[in-house]
């Protein structure tokens, strides 16, 4: 498992555009961090980078080693919580990845989702490509297909057109994907159970059916929420409700 590579200079610049008092405050529970991680002394380490976290500080290095520091200790679901909140700052991030795959290993629960492999199947591209990825393949494309669209123009040539449509339609796709991804991640609510073993029922107090048991790490969709709970969907034929309490919501 890769830990603080590169961790203590990304953040030192980041506490530089941090000013006042608050930063002040900050940067003595990040320099706490480090020095209770250095220790071996996770719970703490996770304790003060969660300070910083908490005070509005949005940054894929600090979620990262907020994920290996719960790894650490043996809090498997903080560890996923934190590394998929890292994933939606630095996607690309190569030790976050290696960490990320390591850590999904050792969740045990896994979807029925009769549709999902041929959705892969489909689109595989959106699980093989970052974001990021996506986004400048869609744009290179288009500019290749309007390239090629301009030269046939002006030069009145038509064996350009077949491959200038190929590129425009393959622009159009990835585009697409583009949009989805943005709309995915902006109203779309995903979650990941925190505790060892959570019971997923059929209502809104622990009295209701017992529908199935998630265990700790799982990633869920959210579909409704009220005060205390979440009604979550986690494949399909099992959805049900939850406490708020037990799951972390993935921003």
């Amino acid at each position: 498992m890769k830990t603080m590579k590169h961790f203590i200079t990304c953040m030192t610049i980041l506490f530089i555009w941090v000013t006042g008092a608050t930063a002040s405050e900050l940067t003595m529970a990040f320099l706490d961090g480090i020095k209770y991680y250095k220790a071996e002394e996770y719970a703490k380490a996770a304790s003060a980078f969660s300070d910083v976290a908490d005070a509005g500080i949005k940054n894929g290095k600090l979620f990262y080693n907020l994920g290996n520091a719960y790894l650490k200790n043996g809090r498997l679901g903080h560890a996923v919580l934190w590394y998929e909140r890292a994933l939606r700052l630095i996607p690309d991030d190569p030790d976050l990845k290696f960490n990320h795959e390591y850590v999904l290993s050792l969740i045990k629960d896994e979807p029925d989702d009769g549709n999902l492999p041929i959705f892969r199947v489909l689109f595989f591209w959106k699980h093989l490509m970052s974001a990021t990825a996506i986004q400048w393949t869609g744009i290179m494309l288009n500019l290749f297909a309007l390239l090629m669209l301009t030269i046939q123009v002006v030069r009145k040539k038509k064996k350009v057109k077949t491959p200038a449509y190929l590129f425009l339609i393959l622009a159009v796709i990835f585009i697409s994907t583009v949009f989805y991804n943005f709309y995915e991640t902006a109203y779309i609510k995903e979650a990941v159970i925190l505790p060892e073993q959570v019971s997923v029922r059929s209502g809104l107090t622990d009295n209701s059916t017992e529908l199935f048991v998630l265990h700790t790490g799982t990633k869920v969709k959210i579909e409704k929420e009220n005060a205390a709970f979440f009604r979550i969907f986690f494949s399909d034929g099992k959805i049900g409700w939850i406490k708020k309490s037990d799951a972390g919501i993935i921003y």
